[in-house]
């Protein structure tokens, strides 16, 4: 049996000590890598259904033959590796504003290894995704008012619970339009959230977006015993 807790890394950030820990779950007989910012837990490898969801509802439904996809959060690498998956997938973009998250891909620390930093089709970069929205250039610097087939979201916990206040004007209505920008002309914009579906947000993306909708992801949670719901929000330009 592996040991019972280990910290694998430990870095201030500007959102404040961020920890990277395996610890063994007595109750599931498993080792569980989780990640703690600021003293509260941001994520783990328990429970990945929501973030497989993310990538694989949208693409599924996508008709664009070789989409480019690009994911805000990188996170343990759930939802890129989901979007890697789909063969026709012709590039994966990763917006990720903390250096020690991408580190963890490039040096293998994680339970899916340096998949993502050794994958060509994937570019993972350093950038604040919430700056890049606001900004008119975009989101490649290289290419400026670069479009995507596909804009999939993954950093705050919902759309008004924040891991910093100055996200709170991505989620209005000016910031999607802003956003909706750099979605192409049949391209979708999903959002993962882990509570239940808010029908204030989704009226809200209707006004963006041709057609908006919020789709439940039920997964069994051995620790409680019970289903536990998530969100994935899809909006369709």
């Amino acid at each position: 049996m592996s040991v019972l807790f280990e910290e694998l890394d430990y870095q201030m950030t500007p959102l404040g000590p961020l920890s990277l820990r395996r610890r063994r779950q007595l109750k599931l007989d498993k080792d569980v890598v989780e990640v703690i910012l600021n003293d509260e837990h941001l994520m783990s490898d328990m429970f990945t259904a929501s973030e497989v969801a993310l990538a694989e509802r949208p693409l599924s439904r996508m008709t664009h033959a070789a989409p480019d996809i690009l994911i805000g959060g990188l996170g343990l690498g759930y939802t890129a590796q989901a979007a890697l998956a789909f063969d026709h997938v012709k590039s994966v973009t990763v917006i990720e504003y903390l250096a020690p998250v991408i580190a963890w891909h490039q040096h293998g620390l994680l339970p899916i290894g340096t998949m993502l930093a050794e994958d060509p089709r994937c570019d993972i970069v350093e950038a604040d995704f919430f700056a890049c929205a606001a900004d008119d250039k975009g989101f490649d610097k290289a290419h400026p008012h670069r479009s995507f087939d596909g804009i999939f979201l993954d950093i705050d916990h919902t759309p008004d619970f924040h891991l910093n206040h100055s996200h709170a004007g991505f989620y209005t209505e000016d910031g999607l339009r802003q956003l909706a920008t750099f979605v192409k002309d049949g391209g979708v914009f999903a959002l993962w959230s882990n509570d239940a579906a808010d029908d204030t947000f989704v009226d809200r993306l209707a006004k963006v977006f041709a057609k908006a909708y919020a789709e439940d992801v039920v997964f069994f949670n051995p620790l409680m015993e019970t289903d536990c719901c998530q969100t994935v929000y899809i909006a369709e330009k």
